[in-house]
């Protein structure tokens, strides 16, 4: 794909998530098959660039190209310098958050928040744009702040105008958060509002889905947030699926267990061992959620404190689960996509 000047293995992204989208995580789902991650989303507050967290957040290292970094912020003249500094430090492609739906973001009047005031995020996008005229800038937004009020048309328009180069929609206003089922018939119109590039985005869980969503909307792509958490090869599925109409066979679980142990290794040495054995707990949780006789696993492993037990627990559960079980088997006949969702 063709996508803000770079070709991209295919028109498969992986959603900014803050906690989750690690620089780990990103190359992780790049190997499994995503066209491109984008970043956590870096805060636009220049006092916070040194803070061990930031400093973490703007870490490309080693990373595949293109490297995307999410700003977010409410103010112009901040976003545009957020957007210059991650510039000089090696981003490729500037995304403006204004999707977050969490409080502690929109009582500042950024992430989705800035959807109610059109004026506004059309000063932001100026702003950025003209920030960095020779990085191509992307804008990831919800249908609206509310059922009552979906103008992610307007903002749109007013994102083409300004000189962004696609657009990520969630299917979702602000105010469902995440509750309810996501709704692509605003993706769809939008679509056919602009010349941009156009990613749909909300509730994409399987190969099948993905066909889906892009044949009812008509978007250029699709971007995968919440599925992906614990099942990263779900990229390579819905690559397999789009290219060739076929599902993929299932992963077994010794493929797994090794995709596991290389992720916590990662994130080990990303976060540092201290840090690195309490982020590889959330990991560890979403790849065995749902699966039979995981829950006292899960249990006991959220309270081991170093990464020779981590490992070690890690390791006793899943060569004893491939001893019984060719792949993951689910609670209740449970999909994963299902069992994740519970």
């Amino acid at each position: 794909m063709e996508f803000a000047g770079f070709t991209l293995r295919n028109n498969l992204f992986v959603a900014p998530m803050a906690g989750v989208t690690d620089r780990p995580f990103r190359q992780l789902c790049k190997k499994m098959g995503a066209g491109l991650a984008v970043s956590e989303m870096v805060t636009s507050n220049s006092l916070l660039y040194g803070s061990a967290k930031t400093l973490r957040r703007a870490n490309h290292t080693g990373e595949v190209e293109p490297i995307s970094v999410q700003i977010a912020g409410a103010d112009p003249k901040m976003m545009a310098e957020a957007a210059k500094h991650n510039v000089d430090n090696g981003a490729q492609i500037i995304d403006i958050n204004m999707g977050c739906p969490a409080k502690k973001v929109c009582n500042v009047m950024a992430g989705s928040a800035l959807m109610q005031h059109e004026q506004l995020v059309g000063e932001i996008l100026d702003a950025v744009v003209g920030a960095v005229p020779n990085t191509p800038v992307t804008l990831k937004f919800r249908t609206g702040w509310n059922i009552a009020n979906k103008n992610a048309p307007n903002i749109a328009r007013i994102a083409e105008s300004a000189g962004i180069r696609a657009v990520a929609i969630h299917g979702r206003t602000r105010c469902q958060q995440y509750t309810g089922e996501a709704e692509y018939d605003t993706i769809a119109y939008v679509k056919t509002l602009v010349k941009i590039p156009v990613i749909a985005n909300g509730d994409i869980t399987t190969p099948e889905k993905a066909r889906h969503v892009l044949d009812v909307t008509g978007a250029d792509g699709v971007m995968i947030g919440r599925a992906a958490q614990g099942r990263p090869w779900l990229f390579r599925e819905i690559e397999h699926y789009l290219k060739t109409g076929e599902k993929m066979a299932p992963a077994p679980v010794a493929e797994i267990h090794a995709i596991l142990m290389a992720h916590l290794v990662d994130l080990y040495d990303f976060y540092g061992l201290d840090t690195g054995v309490k982020v590889a707990r959330k990991h560890i949780s979403w790849y065995t959620k749902g699966l039979i006789g995981s829950a006292a696993f899960r249990k006991v492993m959220n309270t081991l404190p170093t990464v020779e037990l981590q490992r070690q627990a890690v390791d006793e559960f899943f060569l004893r689960y491939a001893e019984e079980h060719e792949h993951l088997q689910y609670e209740e006949n449970k999909t994963q996509e299902e069992a994740l969702a519970a």
